[in-house]
């Protein structure tokens, strides 16, 4: 799994192995350690209706409902997309959605990304 954060927007990129886990375990989670603590960031299924996401305690939290995701991972839905409007009253974007091969190859392990539906047209 893969997080990238810009600004106030959030963008998790899973695998197909990880969006299978997430069907079937209803969570996922990786940590980074920084020698004293671990930031912590995790898919997560909850009742929440829309993506929601929370952070506390090093941990980002991003919610998404059963609803949304049964049968993503043998469905061609690519992802889900929401803004979450935060007590401050400012939004996040969240983004979660199924992590594609490069086009041009970057020296990562990609055998378990999805096929990139760009390089499937040319």
């Amino acid at each position: 799994m893969k997080i990238r954060i810009r600004g106030n927007s959030v963008r998790y990129r899973l695998t197909k192995d990880e969006v299978e886990l997430l069907c079937r375990e209803k969570s996922i989670e990786e940590r980074t350690n920084f020698s004293k603590l671990d930031f912590i960031y995790e898919v997560k299924v909850t009742d929440t209706e829309q993506l929601d996401i929370h952070f506390s305690d090093n941990k980002i939290t991003l919610k998404i409902s059963d609803s949304l995701i049964q049968n993503w991972e043998t469905n061609n839905r690519v992802g889900f997309s929401h803004s979450v409007v935060t007590s401050n009253g400012k939004t996040i974007d969240v983004l979660l959605e199924k992590d594609f091969t490069c086009l041009e190859d970057r020296g990562e392990d990609e055998s378990n990304n999805y096929p990139n539906p760009k390089s499937l047209a040319l």
